[in-house]
């Protein structure tokens, strides 16, 4: 580096060259951390001597203060410092104990993170989401979280302030210089190490003596195991305390209690101990041979539930009996309205799985099923009485003569002709009524009954009949529309649309009809499936044209006639076949 460069003496370049020679050798650098020797401490700052500057730089008794050097620096000794300028606009070295202790902390800690190596500091302050630590061999400082301070919740960390401890480099940020470690880590493998040499006497099979109740959950209790080397906590999960069902563990265990329990499950690395008390008695299970599917047996209710009762064959053997195997004909069951605990009561076995150890049982098959009874004295066609028990906005459900079971009668089955909604309102609940059965679905327990069956459908009137039939109807009313006809014998009423009443679009005018006058129309469309039927005067005379062409056009050759003459014909022909 060049000094003096506006000073280009002889006498001054040679004393440049030999500068910059010295530097050279002793290898000073400005960015360099360098070690100096204390030649002078005043009120105010700390005089160093480093071979090589042409002059003592100096340090501010503050900097010192601040990383714990103060009353420890003495004239003689060294101090490592930060050169930042080897000659400012004022021709003063400039250089930086707080900096350099800094930069060496940051490599120490760089190091540790790298090796994955625990360091040494202890908590100086609380702060904000955490506390401040302070590394022991380079006063640097590093934030800790709150959620890393321990690996269990603490409401007072006064104990842990100012003490040396091991903690754990998390996460390091160059640029920012920022520092964040974890105590949590430490404190937990040191567990981990203690409870694995613990974990590592065990095997499974062991019977571990007067475990203490510590605690328990919904899905277990908690035991705590004492041996030599220390104390453990292990979990006895709720399906292994009793082979009876168990709903808490609190039904059955007293914080502070002892029992005796069998080693099921060893994990070594989650380091966990499963264990189990009802596997240290024989297994109830076993005893399922002396009992058979389709059987009935007696059992003991448990408990009550709002989807069942948990009952007892015997001590031990426990299953569920569903709500919906309580009863044929309720719905919505509220078990504790039909059973209390202690109850003993029929069921028949419907199910044993020894893979699962699962037993299912019904009390409804102790009993005959309605629906099958119903079907042999109302098979489907028959007419049974009833009373309307319910309704809604689409369905009448019957309560049937004579049995505890519901009817369903859609509201599309009240009626052949009436609105099915406004039908439903003529119905009252309470309602004495007859129905027809029309289906039984014994397995799926559902009757379906109608009210229109009970009489003759009027669409019946059109069987057989097909296209093109002329038939006899009595006009009704006329307006803008068309014709409303009704045929002879015959509830129904039909609209004749304008565009079908006449071939002439002239004569199309319903105003020609009056009220109850006869007249002769023909089925344009029958579908008696979808129960849909139209009527056309139109094609009426469409056919009676082609078949007045077809009769009279031999003996009328050469002669243009009108269709109207032709009908005309046609149907002075057929009045005199019918006299």
């Amino acid at each position: 580096m060049e000094i003096y460069k506006d000073l280009q003496t002889p006498e001054n370049q040679e004393f440049q060259k030999l500068l910059n020679s010295q530097l050279s050798k002793n290898k000073i650098e400005e960015g360099k951390i360098i070690d100096g020797k204390v030649t002078k401490i005043t009120e105010k700052f700390v005089f160093i001597f480093i071979p090589g500057l042409k002059s003592e730089p100096i340090v501010d008794i503050n900097e010192l203060k601040l990383i714990g050097l103060k009353d420890k620096i003495k004239i003689g000794e060294k101090i490592s410092v930060l050169l930042e300028k080897i000659e400012n606009i004022n021709g003063e070295v400039i250089v930086s104990a707080l900096k350099a202790q800094k930069i060496k902390g940051w490599y120490k800690l760089e190091k540790a993170y790298e090796d994955n190596e625990s360091i040494l500091g202890k908590i100086t302050s609380k702060c904000k989401g955490g506390v401040i630590v302070e590394h022991i061999d380079t006063g640097s400082l590093m934030f800790c979280p709150g959620s890393q301070i321990s690996d269990k919740p603490l409401k007072n960390i006064d104990h842990l302030i100012g003490i040396e401890q091991k903690f754990a480099i998390i996460k390091l940020d160059k640029i920012r210089g920022n520092a964040c470690v974890s105590r949590r880590q430490i404190v937990s493998s040191n567990k981990r190490e203690d409870k694995a040499k613990i974990i590592e006497k065990f095997k499974v099979g062991d019977i571990i003596k007067d475990a203490v109740v510590k605690g328990y959950s919904s899905f277990g209790c908690f035991f705590e195991v004492t041996t030599p080397e220390g104390t453990l906590d292990t979990l006895c999960h709720l399906q292994e305390i009793s082979y009876s069902r168990v709903n808490h563990p609190d039904e059955i265990f007293n914080i502070g209690e002892k029992h005796d329990l069998k080693v099921i499950s060893i994990d070594m690395e989650k380091l966990q101990v499963g264990c189990s008390i009802k596997q240290l008695s024989p297994d109830p299970f076993e005893h399922i041979s002396n009992y058979e599917i389709g059987k009935k047996y007696k059992v003991k209710v448990e408990k009550i539930t709002d989807y069942g009762c948990f009952c007892s064959l015997e001590p031990g053997l426990s299953t569920l009996l569903h709500s919906s195997e309580m009863s044929w004909t309720k719905r919505n069951i509220v078990p504790k309205k039909l059973f209390k605990v202690g109850d003993l009561i029929w069921c028949v076995i419907t199910e044993i799985d020894t893979e699962k150890r699962r037993i299912a049982i019904s009390h409804k098959l102790t009993i005959d099923n309605p629906y099958e009874t119903f079907a042999k004295d109302f098979p489907e066609g028959s007419e049974v009485n009833g009373v309307i028990s319910s309704m809604n906005e689409y369905a009448l459900y019957i309560k049937l003569e004579n049995y505890d079971i519901d009817g369903f009668l859609h509201a599309n089955d009240l009626s052949f002709l009436g609105n099915p909604e406004e039908e439903l309102k003529k119905f009252k609940k309470g309602e004495n009524i007859k129905v027809k059965v029309l289906e039984i679905k014994k397995d799926e327990q559902k009757i379906r009954v109608g009210l229109k069956q009970l009489g003759k459908d009027p669409f019946d009137w059109f069987k057989g009949k097909k296209v093109n039939d002329i038939i006899t109807v009595s006009v009704i009313s006329s307006d803008n529309k068309g014709l409303t006809v009704k045929p002879e014998n015959c509830e129904l009423e039909f609209l004749i649309k304008k565009s079908n009443i006449a071939v002439n679009a002239s004569d199309a005018r319903p105003s020609r009809f009056v009220g109850s006058e006869r007249i002769d129309a023909a089925i344009s469309e029958l579908n008696l499936e979808k129960r849909k039927v139209s009527l056309s005067i139109k094609l009426l005379e469409e056919l009676q044209n082609k078949e007045a062409v077809s009769k009279f056009s031999s003996t009328l050759s050469g002669k243009n006639l009108p269709f109207s003459s032709l009908s005309e014909k046609l149907s002075e022909k057929k009045k005199t076949d019918d006299e």
